[in-house]
């Protein structure tokens, strides 16, 4: 099976090189690379039109949309190719050593794969604590509440079939795709588990995250999940 790796990418330039390396040295199955330039004002492309030369199976792709993490990862599964598609961020927080244990789990049947954080063996490395609080919370309440098989459903580095993307209606504008992707697969009943995995915060750059400006859309499909279960659902 091959797997599209999908790096959203808003002004990474310090931190690209080194995803895509690490990427090309870990990944041993059949795979695409796209970055998604979600209009940045770095020189980010640049550094990915350059990188082209060493990595035949890199591609560099605009996000035709407004600038935001959902539109950029939305382009990305747009341009996919391979039957797998995991998005990657582009500042180098996600161990994408585990990529490896998630395409194993993938090859054991299931749909959608899940890097929790808030697991055994998983763990969050620096960053705000109350965005951990947070984030862990969703992940714990829905599992308990819901029964959905992962702990940390707020964590965009989730491994999809591409056919779970294909037939959903992706609703999100920013960063709380993570949630929605994962419930609606969930609610849809495609086969879901998760691995754990360990998230440093970046050493290089600006995150784009603004957790408060973000937490009603996050809310939003955090009601829906909990009103689906008791027989509604509407967005």
């Amino acid at each position: 099976m091959k797997l599209s790796v999908i790096i959203p990418a808003h002004n990474e330039e310090e931190n690209i090189e080194g995803v895509i390396a690490q990427i090309e040295s870990l990944l041993e199955l059949e795979y695409e690379l796209i970055v998604v330039n979600d209009h940045s004002t770095d020189k980010t492309a640049a550094v990915v039109r350059e990188l082209r030369l060493r990595f035949p199976n890199l591609r560099l792709v605009d996000n035709p949309g407004s600038k935001g993490f959902a539109n950029a990862v939305k382009c990305g599964f747009a341009n996919a190719k391979g039957e797998l598609v995991i998005p990657v961020m582009g500042d180098l927080c996600d161990d994408l050593a585990t990529i490896k244990i998630m395409t194993a789990k993938i090859e054991d049947g299931y749909d959608v794969v899940c890097a929790s954080r808030y697991i055994k063996g998983g763990a969050r490395l620096g960053g705000s604590r109350l965005k951990g609080i947070l984030s862990a919370f969703a992940g714990w309440s829905l599992y308990c509440l819901l029964g959905i098989p992962t702990h940390d459903i707020a964590n965009a580095f989730k491994m999809y079939r591409k056919k779970v993307l294909d037939s959903i209606n992706i609703e999100s504008k920013g960063f709380e795709i993570s949630m929605e992707l994962p419930l609606k697969a969930y609610y849809a009943g495609f086969k879901i588990t998760e691995v754990p995995t360990v998230w440093q915060e970046r050493k290089k750059g600006k995150s784009n995250f603004k957790m408060f400006n973000l937490a009603p859309n996050y809310l939003k499909f955090y009601l829906w999940g909990i009103k689906k279960r008791i027989g509604g659902g509407n967005l």
